[in-house]
């Protein structure tokens, strides 16, 4: 049964998105409010299912950067708004931080390396809209990017040690603190 009401998530928010953004000239400014009112609408429809967390933001996730792919626009720049939204939408529907924002930086991850895109560049962009929608909310910032920063890594463990190394990077250089997070993360 969860996986049919995953599924009707990952393509509810799919087509909301894609509809959404149907003639809008700055795709950019547009997807987050788009995602979260999609989010927020296809969550309605789906009762209990904001309890399954993880899973949940991860399947608007996946809806949204497929929605996105298929209007023609640059998934990688729209990275950063469709976490925003995403997130933004599971907690305003009842979401836990930390959950929420564990499965929209690993579905981001997942999602880029599927479509072939740079995923070290997936990664900051994701984290970067994780910690900008925990702050709109009203959530941790600080603790939003320490779940950020792991959840970016444990998505890039479930790839490859490549892929590890190209989020690392990444997130050392362009993420604040994000290197000492991935210090302390190698302690535990």
């Amino acid at each position: 049964m969860i996986f049919s009401i995953i599924s009707r998530v990952v393509n509810g928010v799919k087509e909301g998105v894609k509809a959404g953004l149907e003639g809008a000239t700055d795709i950019g400014s547009a997807v987050v409010d788009v995602v979260r009112n999609t989010a927020v609408t296809t969550l309605k429809g789906t009762g209990e299912v904001v309890s399954k967390g993880i899973e949940v933001t991860g399947s608007v996730v996946k809806g949204a950067i497929y929605g996105i792919a298929d209007v023609g626009a640059s998934v990688v720049g729209a990275v950063k708004g469709i976490v925003m939204g995403s997130i933004s939408g599971v907690m305003e529907s009842g979401g836990k931080q930390e959950e929420a924002v564990q499965g929209a930086v690993q579905q981001a991850i997942h999602s880029a390396k599927e479509l072939g895109l740079d995923v070290g560049e997936v990664a900051v962009e994701a984290v970067k809209g994780s910690v900008g929608a925990v702050k709109k909310v009203g959530g941790d910032a600080v603790e939003a990017t320490k779940q950020s920063v792991s959840a970016a890594l444990g998505a890039a463990k479930d790839i490859g040690e490549e892929t590890v190394v190209a989020v690392k990077d990444a997130l050392s250089t362009s993420i604040e603190g994000g290197k000492d997070i991935i210090e302390k993360l190698k302690e535990k």
